[in-house]
């Protein structure tokens, strides 16, 4: 059962309102909440209890973010926007392939949300990042639920820096905001709107079969696919090469030498 959610705010009331004005076939319900340990773990729950597609749960603050492969994402209450999407992919959808797939385009949605909002247009970087330079602007977890079931369903977090602030331990060194790069307010629900117009319609896009156009806006807006020398740790030991793009499935494509290898998933060290 979903925790009781709040009154939202009046700025996120109006995005919200904003975003049904210029909805498409996914049908919102945003749920909002002053502070949670994570948005993920309250869409996982309500996904196992059989939330429909389309539900978001939006938090002020997060004191226990989720990450990718078991780090926490900063989370300062009003400092940026942290939201997690319910979503309930068709079955001939189902794996890894589409969760490489929604990742990327939520990436692609992510960037157009925010030059919409602001004017501002941040790079990508594989497989889930929003990027200035070599600093985290915005961050993106795919996660499966019962993949290859029925009720199969999707959870899609967004964290989104906004404001300049200090963040805890060396974030700092690795993160930058809207603010930081614009030098100048950003209006969080302007940001907020074009979001929740943004990753339903891209997924949208996705599930009508239009992953080569998501594909090409995503290797437009992601410099460091091509050429950039990685590291990574396999099996057999510390291997290297340079990246040369992704493929249809959303696995990025390195060249080394014994030939072209697919990374679907692990840690990468970006070594440029």
């Amino acid at each position: 059962m979903l925790p009781a959610s709040s009154p939202a705010p009046p700025a996120v009331l109006a995005a919200f309102q904003g975003a049904i004005a210029q909805a498409g076939s996914v049908r919102l319900d945003l749920r909002w909440y002053p502070t949670l340990t994570s948005t993920m773990d309250v869409a996982e729950e309500a996904a196992q209890a059989g939330a429909p597609e389309g539900l978001v749960i939006v938090a002020e603050e997060q004191t226990h973010g989720r990450g990718r492969r078991g780090r926490t994402w900063s989370s300062p209450p009003g400092a940026g926007l942290y939201l997690t999407f319910v979503l309930r992919p068709p079955l001939e959808g189902a794996g890894g392939m589409m969760l490489a797939l929604i990742t990327l385009a939520t990436g692609v949605a992510a960037r157009e949300a925010i030059a919409r909002a602001s004017g501002f247009e941040p790079e990508l970087k594989w497989p889930n990042d929003v990027m200035v330079g070599r600093r985290k602007l915005a961050g993106i977890l795919a996660e499966g639920l019962g993949l290859g079931r029925v009720d199969q369903a999707v959870l899609v977090g967004l964290g989104v820096n906004i404001l300049s602030v200090a963040h805890a331990g060396d974030i700092t060194a690795r993160a930058t905001s809207l603010e930081d790069e614009l030098g100048r307010p950003v209006d969080r629900s302007r940001v907020l709107e074009e979001l929740l117009v943004a990753v339903p319609k891209t997924y949208d896009d996705l599930r009508r079969g239009n992953a080569d156009d998501i594909l090409r806006a995503w290797r437009h807006a992601a410099p460091s696919a091509e050429g950039a020398a990685v590291r990574w740790q396999a099996p057999e030991g510390l291997r290297q090469g340079t990246t040369a793009g992704v493929d249809r499935t959303g696995a990025l494509l390195v060249t080394t030498e014994r030939g072209t290898e697919r990374i679907v998933g692990g840690e990468l060290d970006w070594m440029g």
